[in-house]
């Protein structure tokens, strides 16, 4: 994979402006922050992100993939001000179980979710190389 990083622009923090990568594509549909029985374990917005990414992980998994292979993330979140006031419990997470690997990410606020108790909904896509 290889990081596309204009010379003259500032670093993102916390993601990558973009990734060129050739290999089999693994696309997952959205996760929310429920367990693998679909049960919500919190209403905390941060556990909740934090076991949308372990059920990325999971998925990942039977494709012998894992965290190094997401090269997109897109959240869906409902409420911008919680997510911004919990930004660094969110970069702590995501490092928990994401490591130091920085997709490209796009966070967009959207009115509901379709389950009730859902905070956040992530989709992913990954690549392994050939």
């Amino acid at each position: 994979m290889n990081m596309l990083q204009p010379p003259d622009w500032a670093r993102p923090s916390g993601y990558s402006n973009g990734i060129s990568t050739r290999g089999q594509l693994i696309f997952l549909a959205g996760q929310i922050g429920w367990d693998k029985d679909g049960v919500f374990q919190s209403d905390d917005f941060v556990e909740q992100f934090k076991q949308a990414l372990r059920n990325i992980l999971s998925i990942l998994a039977e494709a012998n993939a894992g965290p190094e292979h997401v090269v997109r993330l897109t959240w869906f979140i409902t409420d911008k001000k919680v997510y911004l006031d919990s930004l660094k419990e969110i970069g702590a997470g995501y490092r928990e179980v994401m490591g130091k690997n920085f997709p490209t990410m796009s966070v967009v606020e959207v009115a509901d979710l379709l389950e009730d108790q859902a905070q956040v909904e992530i989709e992913a896509t990954a690549v392994i190389p050939d």
